[in-house]
């Protein structure tokens, strides 16, 4: 074809696109923007690979759908689309049949489905997959449908793309697999990845990635790589940070001032515990408000997500897990406790605006935040010690499953899982029915570029301290931050000038969120089951746990906003280790409204307690104070017997601390003392729940008919 020919053989495409557009936005006057045009023609028409890193709201959504469209009326195969967010998934599938599109997902939360749609996909039935990360490394998809789709596939697109770098802020192993799957891609098939949040560096890792090479810029235009970058700015968005000094201040300006900011919105929180915490104290102010968390259920996340779309409830206090698609209109975003890190925030501040000319966007940042970016940052890829444990236990044991791993390697559930994630996309291991098998692959342990992640994400925490205290523009700070060569001020910020943020809070929204807040007890869950494949540490139980202790009570998690805060301090280490010494007399006066509130204490015959090493004093101060409260004696206490098991031994994961704490303790009963009826059993803290399981069925053996744990801290 002639240069000549071209143009209007592009144009007519682009009048086919067009067309699409309008079918997929519901609008007859849309057009599409240069740049969504360019995407779309490097896609459908050139069949290219493409990263578009845009803000949100810009647009890619359309991209892929239209580009789909095009493709798909030219005889290619379906679209598969990879995303981590089922809120998202979900408004795409609604915004493709209002295209003519077909969309169909398989994610964890539609097992039922899966089979219909696999035989849907081979029928020819669907135009759209939407996957989540996860799925690609199930075995089942892995070996049977994703070689299918790798040979039909049309187009691949990747949606929140920082995720395949390790470099993101948001870094998921899952996404590593993508690389294999673009590897079996036919020949000419376009991929599209899209992402709102990648600096340079996490530009460039993931471009690389698409390129299946190291490449400099020109040698990515090359390799047949378009990257697509625009201006981050978000018009609509007008950023403020409140700085206030206690939990309550924040909880009663939140109170206050929720039902000044316009439309629907998102409070954002740290901890599922605090979308509890805040969103009981907000509904008793009178805001309709409810919480969101990965915890919550699938079908209660989707009524949810349509009561905050259609401006039914004024807020979702909600978890990271609380992602948008671009059909939401939310008319503000407040977080109350800062992300990690500027990038994550941007992210997350980008839910509001889109489709309103003016959002305000309100960050309470607290000391405590840096406590959970700390407890997140511990959750790093492990040490290389542990690393070659595993692999040496596969290598002799075979196939294995994670709960039989963790009899193994000291790693909680979540660290393992990752590892062994990546592991995978190593080469290392391999994930089979059943668990997990070693490939026998040699593996080395990148040392170097894990102690540059760390220090990367460190360095994201000094920034985003750097966007509270700066008085600069905050969105040329947050533009600055993602690398955008177009950052100017933005005169709408509170910096600029252009947002009056108050920082008053009245008496009576004080008080209550003071009343809220000192308001004691939690609920200690007991253990049910135990760990699986304590055989493999020498201890024989199995099955369900019929004789441990019953619920009990703590003050407080040491997340929450109100007791937490003394409670974080008690249990903070001083310079020379943990400090020691009887229970603060604010958290005597909460430990003694537990018990007030508690019915079931009524009944107890005696206490016991949890010997600590590491601040007895504390220990046998809150045992003694509990027995003279409810006038009963101490009538035992699990006492340490093998020192040399250090405290917290195997806390990460439950076969582990189970196998710790029978060694460590040792039930004693005091000289002339009668363990029976209820006995009310103490500790300074819980962290999984194993030594409160451990006591409990000590002391039922030794005569008590219930046991009751109670607690200062419930650690989580």
């Amino acid at each position: 074809m002639t240069t000549t020919d071209a143009a209007p053989a592009s144009s007519a495409t682009r009048e086919q696109a067009e067309g699409h557009l309008r079918r997929l936005v519901g609008r007859d006057d849309a057009v599409l923007r240069d740049d969504q045009w360019t995407a779309i023609e490097a896609l459908a028409v050139e069949r290219r690979r493409a990263l578009v890193v845009q803000r949100t709201g810009w647009g890619k959504s359309a991209v892929y759908f239209v580009a789909t469209a095009l493709l798909r009326a030219a005889g290619a195969g379906p679209t598969v689309i990879v995303s981590p967010l089922l809120a998202l998934m979900r408004n795409q599938i609604d915004a493709a049949e209002r295209a003519g599109i077909r969309a169909v997902t398989i994610n964890s939360t539609n097992l039922e489905d899966w089979e219909a749609v696999h035989a849907d996909i081979s029928a020819g039935h669907v135009d759209v997959l939407l996957v989540s990360p996860e799925r690609l490394n199930n075995p089942s998809f892995r070996d049977e449908v994703l070689p299918r789709l790798a040979a039909t596939t049309g187009l691949l697109v990747v949606d929140e793309a920082h995720c395949i770098s390790d470099w993101g802020h948001d870094f998921r192993p899952d996404y590593r697999r993508i690389r294999t799957l673009l590897g079996d891609l036919q020949t000419g098939i376009p991929v599209l990845a899209t992402t709102a949040t990648a600096n340079e560096r996490v530009t460039r890792d993931v471009a690389e990635q698409l390129a299946t090479t190291r490449a400099d810029d020109a040698q990515l235009e090359e390799a047949g790589v378009l990257v697509l970058r625009g201006s981050l700015d978000r018009e609509s968005l007008r950023l403020g940070v409140v700085r206030l000094r206690t939990a309550q201040q924040r909880l009663a300006w939140l109170a206050e001032h929720l039902g000044e900011l316009p439309g629907s919105g998102i409070v954002y929180c740290l901890t599922v515990a605090a979308t509890q915490e805040v969103s009981q104290h907000l509904r008793a102010a009178g805001h309709e408000v409810a919480a969101y968390s990965g915890r919550t259920e699938t079908a209660e996340r989707q009524a949810l997500e349509a009561d905050l779309q259609a401006g039914r409830v004024k807020a979702l206090v909600a978890t990271s897990a609380l992602g948008m698609g671009f059909d939401a209109t939310l008319g503000f975003v407040v977080n109350l406790g800062a992300p990690s890190s500027p990038v994550s925030y941007y992210q997350q501040v980008g839910r509001a605006g889109r489709g309103t000319p003016d959002a305000p966007v309100v960050l309470l940042p607290a000391v405590e935040d840096r406590d959970i970016w700390a407890y997140f940052a511990s959750l790093a890829f492990p040490r290389e010690q542990q690393v070659r444990d595993t692999l040496a236990a596969l290598a002799e044991g075979g196939t294995l499953s994670t709960a039989a791993l963790e009899t193994h390697v000291d790693l909680n559930r979540t660290r393992l899982e990752t590892m062994l994630k990546v592991l995978d996309v190593d080469g290392a291991v391999r994930r089979v029915r059943g668990g997990w098998e070693a490939t026998g692959q040699p593996w080395a342990y990148d040392e170097e570029r894990y102690r540059r992640v760390a220090e990367a994400r460190e360095a994201e925490q000094a920034a985003m301290l750097a966007y509270l205290e700066t008085t600069e523009c905050r969105m040329l700070f947050l533009r600055r931050q993602l690398d955008d060569p177009d950052a100017a001020p933005c005169g709408r910020c509170d910096n600029c000038g252009g947002l009056d943020l108050a920082t008053d809070v009245g008496e009576s929204a004080l008080a209550a969120a003071d009343e809220a807040l000192s308001r004691p007890g939690v609920t200690l869950a007991p253990r049910k089951l135990w760990p699986t494949a304590l055989a493999n540490l020498g201890l024989s139980e199995k099955g369900k746990i019929p004789d441990g202790p019953d619920e009990g009570r703590a003050v407080a998690r040491l997340t929450d906003l109100g007791h937490g805060q003394a409670l974080r301090e008690l249990f903070a280490d001083g310079p020379e280790g943990p400090t020691d010494g009887p229970v603060p007399p604010g958290l005597v006066r909460a430990m003694l409204a537990v018990l007030d509130d508690w019915p079931d204490v009524r009944e107890v015959a005696g206490v016991a307690y949890v010997d600590s090493t590491t601040r007895p004093a504390l220990v046998r101060d809150l045992a003694a104070g509990v027995s003279r409260r409810l006038g009963v004696p101490i009538v035992a206490r699990l006492a340490v017997v093998d020192p040399d098991v250090e405290p917290g031994r195997g806390a990460a994961n439950s076969a582990q601390r189970v196998a710790a704490v029978s060694r460590r303790y040792d039930l004693q009963v005091a000289p002339g003392a009668e363990v029976a009826g209820t006995v009310l059993v103490v500790d300074d803290r819980q962290v999984t729940g194993w030594t409160m399981t451990v006591a409990g069925r000590a002391l039922r053996a030794a005569g008590a008919q219930r046991v009751l744990p109670l607690t200062l801290a419930l650690q989580g």
